[in-house]
């Protein structure tokens, strides 16, 4: 037998297992030797192909992996898929950075020559991710690994763009986007982050026509008042109504402008008028909608002043036009005031730049039909998915209902080429799904929104739109695992696809988690430097502590807070189970072979640890099929530590020093199958140490994989067996939390008195003498008031009487009489008892009567 060394190395444990476990084929769906199990599939949400996975990708992967590895041990041939995604604005903008490092630009070489650089960038980072998967011990199926912009995806990405166009729901429009002026590029919403800036709010006057009084109306963004076409009022504000279809003057180029009347405008807010600039903001471009203004676009893709703006302007930046045209109202006599803000601005998430909401012609999808479609399915109970926890039902219920028409296009390189074709002699447009040739048709040079593509994962990653086995057998996905922040962006969108495309929800169940925070509960950022890299916490703790720490930080939906704290327990708790399994190890013997537990022949202790083991058991698997898997690792803690390592380990060596033969070898079972049980149900969450310790378990398989998910005994335990082994257990904690109450030393010798069933107490004086140091344990004939109870019997504690005792009962009894002077005080104080939380007196009147109880025990 193969000898476990004395201290847990996470370097040495995690070495090679990745290697083998792929070798072996473990992480490989569909193998013909498993297809007569039932399958379970899930794919990772495809990292983008721009670095280095953080914090947050840990957390995500580790609950898929937790819930890979827990379906494959518990039978299931297991599609955990590998994926990543193109990642278009990310990736275009880190290869531009990397061109511009090396005094090249993406113009200079062309869109073919900045593609192969892209190529290149994908190949080198892509393998990275791979490496990283690899560290965090995730168990994909490498070998059938997917990329959004790989041939198959073209295929599929072409065929739904044809089909959605062909069906009308694709159509070409101006609206309001998010446009990135450095990229110069539409932007997703989810490519748009908020900050609290500091900015201005700019009060102007327009004048009535007759210039007889002026109308109040402020601005944060004094640049776009050249595209204004209407000043816009609540009709319910009687302030404004009565002006109703007369004009005012902007100004900023002395046009006039329609008053008109709309609900949206909120008249307790600011001077209850608003200027309204359908071009260069979504809400005034619903107003323009509704009341047929026009749209005057006035930048440029680059947010310099367009031909719209008077000559002066033309060209100037949009905050040196700002500066300027402030300037200009303030000298003739129109800049009222201008107030210092915060407000919240939205900025791009790869160049930085403040995102300018523009009028852009773009692709869309229109949204509607899609998800009346969707919403049909959900409000069917047999085909909806469900969603854990449950709340972000009616959240992506909510999404459903509230969608607008999606701009899918971008004006970027890196990416799904539209799919649109114009003919260059008649003008002639068409979609087609293969690319017409160059020299008659010229192609849309815009790509699609990456999330155009990875919307079409579930279905597409496995051999969609062509019937392949991988799609037959295992679409819809059974999981799909995904943080609360992209519902929208993501799930949402795979639902529309997956229901349009293949008419089924494309994921029977989705668990929403939370994001990761720091310690304190901030988000990760540079700029406050609490950023965790995920490769550092494994280098100096190991995978299976950070897994594990992941696995247990947090609940369902909620954000966790990540703290080394929770890494060094997670730690301290995998060394607790490396030397608890070395210690199992080498008390059996040479030549042990593990022989089937005969459970009528087991000691009542033997039997409770089995009792336990089941309850466990049940725990974890009823927490693991809700995804409570945080719930499920806390159990195993729990039941490591507590009952198996504090309390049947320590107790089992009662027997092993004995003179029972036979009981050895039947405690020496017992502790072999418990250890492997717990190795087993501890594997998904911690699959390095779990693999290292079964290697040295005598008659291992040649992996932990190979092991089946342990089952609850059939055996009927005995109530009364059950609850001696209980109450012993009970016994020994009383007695030791006494010991310490009374500042009495752990090993210090003490005598207890036994009342109960004769023949239990040779069963219990073992373990009463070792581990609660009793000298002496006999018997009574009858009650008295100094026994403490418990369901099988009871006991008097009496301590040895020295004159070190009776100093101690003399200082024992001062305290007393003191707290109970105080908390007599406490609670005859009208204030404490109408303040403070009813707990709180509850808590005082039970620490009051307990105090005087011990007491009057004393002074007996």
């Amino acid at each position: 037998m193969k000898e476990m060394d004395k201290a847990y190395d996470h370097k040495k444990a995690e070495e090679g297992k990745e290697q083998f476990w792929e070798e072996n084929h473990y992480f490989e769906a569909m193998r013909k030797e498993n297809l007569h199990k039932t399958p379970f599939s899930m794919i990772v949400p495809p990292p983008n192909v721009t670095g280095i996975l953080h914090i947050g990708h840990a957390t995500n992967t580790t609950v898929l992996d937790i819930i890979a590895r827990y379906k494959k041990i518990s039978g299931y041939d297991v599609l955990f898929l590998a994926d990543m995604d193109h990642a278009g604005i990310a990736t275009q903008a880190k290869v531009e950075a990397k061109l511009k490092e090396e005094g090249k630009n993406k113009y200079e070489l062309g869109r073919e020559g900045f593609l192969k650089e892209a190529w290149k960038w994908k190949e080198e980072h892509g393998d990275y991710i791979s490496k990283q998967w690899r560290a965090l011990g995730l168990s994909m199926d490498y070998s059938k690994e997917r990329f959004t912009l790989d041939e198959g995806m073209c295929k599929a990405v072409s065929k739904v763009f044809k089909r959605l166009y062909d069906e009308g729901l694709i159509y070409r429009g101006e609206r309001i986007i998010n446009w990135d002026p450095v990229l110069r590029t539409a932007l997703s919403d989810i490519e748009v982050q908020y900050s609290s800036d500091n900015g201005h709010f700019y009060y102007f006057k327009y004048w009535f026509e007759d210039h007889s009084s002026y109308l109040e109306v402020a601005t944060t963004r004094p640049e776009t008042m050249f595209g204004d076409q209407a000043v816009v009022f609540n009709p319910d504000d009687e302030r404004y109504n009565k002006f109703e279809g007369k004009f005012v003057i902007n100004p900023a180029n002395g046009e006039k402008l329609p008053l008109i009347a709309d609900r949206y405008v909120d008249k307790e807010f600011g001077t209850g008028v608003m200027k309204c600039t359908p071009a260069h903001d979504p809400n005034d471009f619903q107003i323009a909608k509704r009341h047929n203004l026009k749209f005057v676009k006035t930048m440029n893709d680059d947010a310099t002043m367009n031909e719209n703006v008077p000559e002066g302007y033309v060209g100037l930046d949009r905050y040196e036009c700002r500066k300027k045209l402030v300037a200009q109202i303030k000298e003739q006599g129109d800049l009222i005031k201008i107030e210092d803000i915060v407000h919240n601005v939205g900025h791009s998430e790869r160049s930085k730049s403040v995102v300018e909401p523009m009028l852009s012609k773009q692709w869309f999808v229109k949204m509607k039909p899609l998800s009346e479609a969707v919403m049909k399915m959900q409000n069917d109970p047999a085909l909806k998915t469900v969603f854990f926890p449950e709340r972000f039902d009616h959240i992506f219920y909510q999404w459903l209902e509230n969608t607008d028409d999606w701009c899918i296009s971008r004006q970027l390189w890196w990416g799904h080429r539209i799919p649109v074709f114009t003919n260059k002699k008649t003008g002639e447009v068409v979609c087609s799904e293969e690319v017409l040739p160059s020299s008659e048709w010229d192609q849309d040079p815009d790509v699609l929104d990456t999330w155009f593509s990875s919307a079409l994962a579930p279905f597409a990653f496995l051999g969609w739109p062509e019937e392949t086995e991988l799609y037959k057998r295992y679409y819809p996905l059974d999981v799909m695992v995904t943080a609360y922040d992209i519902i929208f962006f993501w799930v949402e969108r795979m639902a529309f696809d997956g229901v349009h495309f293949t008419n089924k929800m494309p994921f029977k169940k989705v668990y929403i988690h939370g994001l990761v925070r720091d310690s304190q509960g901030r988000k990760m950022s540079k700029s406050l430097g609490n950023g965790i890299d995920p490769f550092d916490v494994i280098d100096k703790y190991g995978t299976d502590s950070l897994r594990y720490a992941l696995a247990t930080g947090g609940t369902p939906g909620l954000d966790i807070n990540f703290s080394f704290n929770k890494v060094e327990t997670a730690h301290n708790f995998l060394n607790k189970v490396w030397n608890a399994s070395r210690y199992i190890l080498s008390t059996l013997p040479a030549d042990f072979k593990p022989t089937k537990i005969d459970f009528n022949q087991l000691s009542y202790l033997d039997q409770w640890i089995y009792a336990e083991f089941d309850k466990l058991l049940e725990s974890v698997k009823s927490n693991m099929e809700k995804y409570e898997l945080g719930q499920a690792a806390d159990y195993v803690y729990s039941f490591v530590y507590d009952e198996f390592c504090s309390d049947y380990l320590e107790y089992s060596k009662v027997t092993l020093q004995g003179d029972d033969e036979e009981a050895k070898k039947a405690t020496l079972n017992v502790l072999y199958d418990i250890l492997k049980k717990i190795l087993i149900i501890l594997f998904p969450f911690a699959p390095f140490i779990t693999e290292e310790i079964y290697s040295y378990l005598p008659e291992a398989k040649k992996s932990i994989y190979e092991e089946e998910y342990p089952s609850a005994t059939s055996f009927t335990y005995n109530k009364e067996t059950i609850e001696l082994a209980t109450s012993l257990r009970e016994a020994i904690k009383v007695i030791r939390n006494h010991k310490s109450e009374l500042g009495i030393a752990p090993n210090a010798p003490i005598d207890l008195r036994y009342l109960g069933k004769e023949e239990n107490l040779s069963l219990i004086k073992p373990y009463l003498t070792r581990f609660s140091f009793a000298k002496s344990v006999t018997t009574l004939s009858e009650k008295n008031d100094d026994l403490v109870y418990f369901t099988s019997f009871a006991l008097e504690i009496v301590e040895e009487e020295t004159e070190e005792s009776k100093a101690r009962r003399t200082k024992r009894i001062e305290f007393l009489k003191n707290e109970i002077m105080r908390s007599e005080k406490m609670l005859a104080n009208e204030n404490f008892i109408s303040r403070a939380k009813p707990e709180k007196v509850a808590q005082e009147k039970e620490k009051y009567q307990k105090y005087k109880e011990e007491l009057e025990k004393y002074l007996k």
